[in-house]
């Protein structure tokens, strides 16, 4: 697979053209942004295990029957995956309170909810990726209802899966955000899974195992990220 332009580069990840159109490489970076990058600094070996915890979560999803954008690792840092139109909503779902909905709602972190919440975010870092609903995707045109139900059903399908990969492993699914595309006729799942994009606490002592040891300056984030993957790999 050959190497081409650089089609895309965002705060975590560069995208490359590939000899085949309908494909394109995913470089990981270390670089680490927070605060809609306010704070920025790397962390050492991030890229390599996010690229690695992403193919361990997206093949998990693939066997369990979610169709992802992945296609298979290329190197530490690189995977193949299916060029897709990403869809500008970022879906989180959250199952225990903590980050922007504790500080929106004043629900003190740790609060476990009753059933998952669901919340969608207008994908635009130059207005902060605003939480928007229904409706304003509507207005916006950003996409059908047909489609924005999809999301949801997707989202906590991946929930529903990922919350008993971790728990399996010693760890608690807190939350998390996920990109789509449209893929011809298909949705995929796209971007990545990693402790950048979602809070993972150790089950029992309750430790972050997250970027949110960068945004807060715990410590030991190197050495979170690569427990992650310590206790997912095979």
């Amino acid at each position: 697979m050959t190497k081409g332009e650089r089609l895309y580069e965002g705060k975590a990840k560069i995208l490359y053209a590939t000899d085949d159109p309908d494909l394109v490489i995913q470089e990981f970076k270390d670089d680490a942004t927070a605060f809609n990058a306010k704070k920025r600094g790397q962390i050492a070996g991030k890229g390599r295990c996010n690229n690695e915890i992403s193919t361990i979560l997206f093949r998990h999803l693939e066997s369990e029957g979610v169709a992802t954008h992945f296609v298979r690792r290329l190197s530490e840092r690189e995977m193949l995956v299916k060029k897709v139109e990403i869809i500008p909503i970022e879906v989180t779902v959250r199952n225990v309170a903590a980050g922007g909905i504790s500080k929106r709602l004043g629900i003190a972190e740790g609060v476990v909810f009753a059933e998952p919440v669901v919340e969608y975010h207008l994908k635009d870092d130059a207005l902060g990726d605003p939480l928007i609903n229904d409706e304003h995707i509507r207005v916006l045109n950003l996409a059908p209802p047909s489609e924005v139900e999809l999301l949801r059903s997707l989202a906590l399908e991946v929930n529903r899966i990922l919350s008993a990969f971790f728990l399996d492993r010693g760890l608690r699914l807190i939350d998390f955000k996920l990109e789509f595309g449209r893929h011809r006729d298909e949705i995929l799942l796209a971007d990545e899974i990693s402790p950048d994009t979602c809070r993972l606490w150790d089950a029992e002592s309750g430790e972050r195992l997250d970027k949110d040891r960068f945004r807060r300056d715990l410590g030991q984030v190197e050495e979170a990220y690569l427990e992650v993957l310590r206790r997912a790999s095979p």
